[in-house]
């Protein structure tokens, strides 16, 4: 199922992540804010993974979810019942979708070429909520989802998109936050060792509103969740953050955007992971994009990666592009390294195992994004899985 007909003529250089340049000579794309656009899938060219988007992934593990057909009926979902929340499911051609932003990449138009209905999660009331969304038994065949988060004016909510079992899944998500709300999101992925997600988010901030975004990637064989924030008006705010936890030939990746495009916005970025076994993975890259009219905007990223064993390998790239000098400020770190050894001294000096003195340098690494989730009940669950990764290490 697509939104058009598809096209039967050649890609264009665009689609191949080139652009003309002006003296006539075809370059690369460089910026983030200058990739091709599309929600057909057949407008994009053909997945080889030397693409700037593609170049860090295992592409040939997901060949089926980038240029396979995707089964796009309803997933099975179960959902706490609570005030103020309401779960339905919309047709492809509903006003609500496609507001919060458009697919860059292949795996991303597939999804949206393929699924029939659309999940809406609608949030309304000012008072704080929290509700959890799991997906689960959705099989080892490939799979194309979409889900609409929409919190209305001056709403509160903690949203969490949970995923576990097996899993094949392409898929978008969308975050709208209508003005003066404040909403949580946290995509939780801990689905099965064999599987395999690609997600795409796209976020759209009003007027004074405020959104904490948190991906957390714990399962699964191949887990790629890229979110993209649009800060559209002015005074909004994101915080992203991400935990990971990448094990033996496992690949976590995380590419983040923030686009601040209104005067006044906020964005803190803070990315965290640890990386135990032969063959873990992890890619981070950051790239804040600061338009010409977003006068005043205050941001900073980071990712930082802890190595707990050879033969691992971590990708951090961070990217700040700036088109105004009017701001408060913006900046970026990355930094991938092993223990301090100075902790561990403290530690051991006072009588800790070492065993145990690395675990609660992990455990103290990693808790900064746990507990900024705001759901104690969550958080204690996160600290114990993280626990018991930690014990296989």
């Amino acid at each position: 199922m697509t939104d058009t007909m598809q096209s039967t003529a050649m890609p264009t250089s665009e689609q191949h992540g080139f652009r003309p340049h002006s003296d006539g000579a075809v370059v690369p794309v460089q910026t983030r804010s200058e990739r091709f656009r599309s929600t057909d899938v057949s407008e994009f060219a053909p997945v080889t993974g030397r693409e700037h988007e593609w170049k860090y992934s295992p592409v040939a593990a997901f060949a089926d979810l980038t240029s396979g057909e995707l089964d796009g009926a309803r997933p099975e979902v179960e959902s706490t019942d609570v005030a103020g929340v309401s779960l339905s499911w919309i047709p492809r051609d509903d006003a609500r979708i496609g507001r919060a932003g458009t697919p860059e990449d292949r795996a991303s138009a597939n999804a949206w070429s393929s699924f029939g209905e659309a999940l809406l999660v609608a949030i309304s009331g000012e008072e704080a909520k929290t509700v959890t969304v799991t997906r689960s038994g959705l099989g080892a065949a490939p799979r194309g989802a979409h889900t609409v988060i929409e919190a209305a004016p001056n709403s509160r909510a903690l949203v969490v998109l949970r995923g576990t079992g097996d899993a094949r899944l392409a898929e978008n998500v969308e975050v709208v936050v209508g003005e003066g709300a404040n909403l949580t999101v946290v995509s939780l992925q801990e689905w099965t060792d064999d599987s395999v997600h690609l997600a795409s988010h796209f976020s759209r901030i009003a007027r004074d509103a405020k959104l904490k975004h948190i991906v957390v990637s714990l399962g699964g064989r191949v887990v790629r969740v890229n979110p993209s924030t649009h800060l559209a008006e002015q005074g909004g705010d994101v915080e992203a953050l991400g935990l990971y936890f990448s094990d033996a030939g496992q690949h976590l990746e995380q590419q983040v955007f923030v686009h601040h495009d209104a005067p006044h916005t906020r964005s803190r970025v803070t990315y965290k992971g640890a990386l135990q076994g032969e063959g873990a993975r992890s890619v981070w890259v950051g790239d804040v994009l600061i338009g010409n009219a977003a006068t005043g905007t205050d941001s900073y990223e980071q990712n930082r990666n802890l190595v707990l064993t050879d033969g691992t390998r971590a990708d951090s790239v961070p990217n700040l592009e700036i088109e105004t000098g009017d701001i408060e400020g913006a900046g970026h770190a990355s930094a991938t390294g092993r223990f301090d050894d100075e902790q561990l001294f403290y530690l051991q000096a006072r009588g800790i195992p070492e065993d145990e003195a690395r675990r609660l340098v992990v455990r103290g690494f990693l808790a900064e994004v746990v507990q900024q989730i705001g759901d104690a009940a969550l958080e204690e669950r996160l600290m114990a899985a993280l626990e018991a990764e930690l014990q296989g290490s």
